[in-house]
């Protein structure tokens, strides 16, 4: 089967822009519904895709954590660029973590983190979440079991110095969360892992900005833009952006 692999976009609209970041071993499907709902509503939407992202495994595993995040650095100045001054930033994951860092560095007008992983993951962990993402890809490309199952025995094998590299990506910036000024709202799925409901507290109760919220999500899990709930999750998201 031949695979359309997804693509960044931009929906414009208004004077205000958000920009919206996938998260790892994901891609731009995962914010695209966000991003027609919000610029519906009258805010131009911008969703890069990362580096190595939305194709092979092995792409993503040779590709490197400062990358991804130079794709969503990139994302920030490309609105900039284009004129808008008022700026959001949302992200699911990953991407939450790089909203979150982003918020240290740039004048952003608000942050938005929905489910973002702050509590130290090991390399087992993410290699896992690799594996997954490399199971589903191949079984779309119409490989016979075996045949991915020797692939995916090949993927495990690779160096992990992506791993180590991302691990301290999201370490260094759960360390820099009270240099965030920008409004932010906290959201995370009740199902999710236990890790990522910690992380949400800690990132909530890290925060030194007068303007915060925590949001919790009783019937979903780790991509809330894509759960059962992910209608009230965009009506929230607006209501936030709309409030400041």
């Amino acid at each position: 089967m031949k695979l359309v692999p997804p693509q960044s976009f931009t929906y414009r609209g208004g004077t205000k822009a958000v920009l919206l970041l996938h998260g790892y071993t994901g891609n731009t499907l995962h914010v695209r519904k966000l991003g027609r709902f919000l610029n519906d509503r009258g805010y131009t939407c911008h969703g890069p895709l990362y580096k190595g992202h939305g194709s092979t495994p092995e792409e993503l595993l040779h590709t490197k954590p400062s990358e991804w995040w130079k794709s969503a650095v990139e994302g920030y100045e490309y609105l900039e660029q284009e004129g808008y001054e008022e700026i959001s930033v949302v992200g699911v994951s990953l991407g939450g973590v790089f909203s979150l860092r982003l918020g240290t560095l740039f004048p952003a007008k608000a942050i938005v983190s929905m489910c973002a992983p702050v509590r130290e993951k090991g390399n087992e962990d993410i290699l896992r979440r690799v594996l997954e993402y490399a199971r589903w890809f191949k079984s779309i490309e119409g490989k016979e079991e075996m045949q991915i199952e020797r692939e995916l025995e090949q993927l495990a094998e690779e160096p992990l110095h992506s791993l180590d590299q991302l691990r301290e990506l999201i370490a260094s910036t759960a360390r820099q969360v009270k240099r965030i000024s920008a409004p932010t709202l906290i959201m995370q799925g009740e199902l999710d892992e236990e890790l990522y409901l910690e992380s949400a507290q800690i990132i909530y109760d890290e925060l030194t900005v007068p303007v915060k919220e925590l949001k919790w999500y009783d019937q979903s899990g780790h991509i809330l833009t894509m759960d059962k709930q992910h209608d009230l999750v965009f009506e929230d998201v607006y209501r936030f952006l709309e409030s400041l």
